[in-house]
């Protein structure tokens, strides 16, 4: 086995941004590694901004990395990754999305549950054209659920499927997806943790390795306006005290499975503010789109927004369908998480299942608001959300992205993919 030099140590900001180090092996194995708060007070364009939380008035001072004892296999030679929580003198730092999620974590098995996560990511490949632009991969033979040289000539996901392979990252499967250079990339179930940190270093693997070979994988909601849209399908069940799923152990939905939906239902606004946290996340949702538009549910049915499975008890799982890869997977699944529980402890009745297409007909009145302006102030309203997910850390998110959308305000669509499309 040829041994490794250094380590990528790891951490996944709000902008979803793999920040990071590489150090030596043997300083990686001392268990911390320092970083200066103020990681996350910059914006995309790599301005300085005075996020709560992160000192900029106050000198920038330090956080730590504080590593997994658990060491993971890279996809670069001779490199080892290395994960871990971020810490403020010893404590949890509120602005740490890994950090929020293991709190839901924390409050579900409180409640005597420990949750199971699924994650369904989708992208879209770029290529450079002669000019130097942007322009969608070329796959003239590509279809919906399509495999092999049709749908990728240059062999991308081949290459992708084989360091995650190597890289101990577990997909269950990969395919064109439903334009031409789109594909999914599904990750096996897992324990919350494990699944987001599989998410978060599939996305890393995956743009690395397409840049390798001169192309962009990108995986904002929407880059390209007359195709189709790229979401983050969040899958979740749970494992109760017997090791069993509680979802649908009879066959029918239990009421804790529906108490979940009702509260994801009750909190859809705000949760527009963390699952669909970028402008370009407006262009994907909207009413008849196979995304979470409305606030609404029903039993394997694709165009509402919390689809759920019975078929199988074991497999029973609900599904949340709002958010999109440009949403950090911590904050992402942190957030249904936390909606969900709070219908659990509230007990709240959940509405009847949508009966209608969903594409040209729809029961429910409720959606999305229209934007993200709009999508941050209800989060800013909801003080249950704010406080389940994390005050601090929302206070933060808030900052971050209404700068993000005073900067976007009356770009143009091409202007608004321009400015994302780089990072995510």
């Amino acid at each position: 086995m040829t041994a490794m030099t250094r380590t990528r140590v790891l951490f996944n900001d709000m902008l979803n941004l793999p920040r990071g180090k590489y150090v030596p092996v043997d300083v990686a194995s001392g268990g911390k590694i320092g970083f200066a708060r103020g990681a996350f007070a910059v914006s995309y364009d790599r301005d300085l901004l005075p996020i709560p939380g992160c000192g900029v008035y106050d000198g920038l001072p330090d956080m730590d990395l504080v590593l997994d004892g658990e060491r993971r296999a890279g996809w670069q030679a001779q490199t080892e990754i290395a994960l871990g929580d971020l810490q403020v003198d010893g404590a949890p730092f509120g602005l740490c999305p890994r950090g929020a999620l293991k709190r839901a974590i924390g409050d579900w098995e409180a409640l005597g549950y420990k949750p199971m996560i699924g994650l369904e990511t989708e992208a879209y490949i770029f290529q450079r054209d002669e000019d130097g632009v942007w322009r969608p991969y070329d796959s003239p033979g590509a279809f919906v659920y399509g495999t092999g040289p049709e749908n990728d000539p240059r062999g991308v996901t081949d290459d992708i499927w084989e360091a995650a392979h190597r890289a101990g990252i577990p997909l269950e499967s990969m395919n064109g997806e439903f334009d031409n250079g789109q594909f999914e990339l599904t990750l096996r179930f897992d324990h919350a943790l494990k699944a987001c940190d599989d998410a978060f270093l599939l996305r890393t693997m995956a743009r690395e390795i397409g840049l390798k070979k001169g192309l962009l994988l990108t995986f904002m909601p929407k880059p390209i306006p007359d195709r189709g849209g790229s979401g983050l399908h969040v899958n979740f069940s749970f494992s109760d005290a017997n090791g069993q799923n509680p979802i649908a152990p009879t066959g029918e939905l239990s009421d804790l499975a529906k108490h979940c939906m009702a509260g994801l239902i009750h909190h859809h606004e705000a949760l527009a503010g963390l699952l669909a946290a970028t402008v370009n996340s407006y262009d994907r949702l909207a009413a008849g789109s196979m995304a979470g538009y409305w606030a609404n549910w029903a039993e394997d049915h694709r165009l509402v927004t919390t689809r759920c499975s019975t078929g199988s008890p074991k497999s029973a799982r609900l599904e949340h369908r709002m958010a999109d890869c440009a949403t950090n997977p911590y904050q992402a699944v942190a957030s249904v998480l936390q909606a969900a529980r709070l219908g659990v402890e509230k007990a709240m009745p959940l509405q009847p299942a949508e009966d209608l297409d969903g594409l040209d007909n729809v029961r429910e009145k409720r959606h999305i608001p229209s934007g993200l302006d709009k999508a941050l102030n209800a989060l800013d309203k909801d003080i249950d959300l704010r406080r389940a997910v994390g005050e601090a850390y929302c206070d933060a998110l808030l900052f971050l992205k209404r700068d993000e959308f005073k900067r976007l305000q009356g770009k143009s669509v091409d202007d608004v993919r321009d400015f994302y499309i780089p990072f995510i």
